[in-house]
């Protein structure tokens, strides 16, 4: 027969065990989350990066209206500053000759996002996403002003692991 303090303390050393479980639970699903999340900023393109490279397509295949047209200028809404001979100045054949692009990264700021590319032969260029209708142009600034250190770190780490390093300062 058992004697009464025989199960003394049982109760104290099986609710040790579950919170030691709960702990690690929980330490794994916050590193799982924060690898997911690593994992998208560096590997994932988001909606911005994607248009930047729609737009980098239609130049590569010479399909210049089309890439107005992602600039932003249509014929039922045409951009009066910014004419399809200038957009041809800028961006046709003679000004970014065709060749690999590649987009670096993008910086959301603001009403928009500011997306890094390397233009091959043309060098490094800044466009603008405008987040609501996904329109391109020149960056209203060339770097964001609400400036996120931990951001700065993991896009210097992605620039690195694409072989690039970060240029700070106007490029267009």
């Amino acid at each position: 027969m058992g004697g009464y303090l025989d199960q003394y303390g049982a109760s104290d050393e099986r609710r040790g065990k579950r919170i030691k479980t709960g702990l690690f639970v929980l330490l794994a699903v916050a590193a799982v989350t924060l690898i997911g999340c690593l994992v998208n900023f560096l590997f994932i393109p988001n909606a911005a990066e994607r248009q930047t490279r729609a737009f980098l397509n239609a130049l590569q295949s010479g399909q210049y209206q089309q890439a107005y047209v992602l600039w932003g200028c249509t014929a039922a809404q045409p951009c009066s500053a910014y004419p399809l001979e200038e957009f041809l100045k800028d961006w046709g054949p003679q000004a970014v000759p065709p060749g690999t692009f590649q987009v670096l990264n993008g910086e959301s700021c603001g009403s928009g996002t500011i997306v890094d590319v390397d233009a091959g032969k043309a060098g490094d260029k800044r466009l603008w996403v405008e987040n609501g209708t996904r329109a391109l142009g020149f960056p209203p600034e060339s770097e964001c002003t609400s400036r996120n250190h931990v951001y700065d770190f993991f896009r210097d780490l992605k620039y690195r692991l694409h072989g690039h390093t970060y240029l700070r300062g106007p490029q267009s």
